[in-house]
C-alpha cells in the first residue's frame, strides 16, 4: 500500500508480474508438493470464465415394480408376519369367531351375556349354552336379531344359524341302582 508495485511471487508460476506470464510456464521449476500444478489448473479455469465440472453421480432408473423394503430377507412387522401366517393356515375365521366368543357381552348385551355362553362354531351353526330354560327361551326368540347382528362382525353369511341349549342338568342313568327305559326319579323329592 505505499504505492509499490507487486514482487512476483516465485513459488506461484504464471504471476502476471512475471516475464512471459503463462507462456513462460514451461520453463519453471517443478514443485514436488503439488501447488505448482494447482495453482496452474484454477489460472486456467479463471482464465476461460468456466467453473470446474463435478462428475455427475448414476442414477440408477427407479424400478416401481421391486420397492426397496420388499425383500424377504429384511425385519419384518409382527402384524405383517402374523397376518401371513393367518392366511397361509386359513385361520381367518377361526379368529373372527374366537373374537365374537371374547366379546360374547359386547355383541349381545350384558343381561343376556351373563345368562348365556357361546360354546361352539362349525358350518355356520353357533351353539350357545344359557343357565336356564327360561333363558333358552328368551334367545330362541332373539336368534334372528343375533344372527344379523353376528354377521355384520364376521361377514355377510357366516353364521346362518343359533342353535340354543337349556342347561346342563344332573342325570340318573349311572349308578348301581339305575334301571334301564325307567321313568326316572320323577317326583322322588319332598
Amino acid at each position: 500500500m505505499t504505492g509499490e508495485p507487486r514482487q512476483p511471487d516465485p513459488g506461484y508460476p504464471g504471476d502476471p508480474g512475471e516475464e512471459g506470464g503463462a507462456a513462460g510456464q514451461e520453463d519453471l521449476p517443478h514443485s514436488d508438493d503439488g501447488l505448482d500444478l494447482a495453482r496452474r489448473m484454477a489460472r486456467s479455469v479463471a482464465g476461460s470464465g468456466l467453473t470446474p465440472r463435478r462428475p455427475r453421480r448414476k442414477r440408477r432408473p427407479s424400478d416401481p415394480a421391486r420397492p426397496s423394503a420388499a425383500d424377504d430377507r429384511d425385519p419384518q412387522l409382527l402384524d405383517n408376519t402374523l397376518a401371513r401366517l393367518v392366511a397361509d393356515h386359513g385361520w381367518a375365521l377361526d379368529l373372527k369367531v374366537r373374537g365374537v366368543f371374547a366379546r360374547w357381552p359386547e355383541l349381545v348385551g350384558a343381561e343376556i351375556a351373563s345368562h348365556t355362553t357361546p360354546e361352539t362354531f362349525s358350518d355356520g351353526r353357533l351353539v350357545v349354552r344359557t343357565d336356564s330354560t327360561a333363558w333358552a327361551t328368551q334367545l330362541t326368540l332373539l336368534a334372528p336379531q343375533l344372527v344379523a347382528r353376528l354377521n355384520e362382525d364376521l361377514g355377510p353369511g357366516t353364521v346362518t344359524l343359533i342353535e340354543v341349549l337349556g342347561p346342563h342338568l344332573p342325570t340318573w342313568r349311572k349308578g348301581p341302582r339305575s334301571t334301564r327305559d325307567g321313568r326316572g326319579p320323577r317326583d322322588t323329592y319332598g
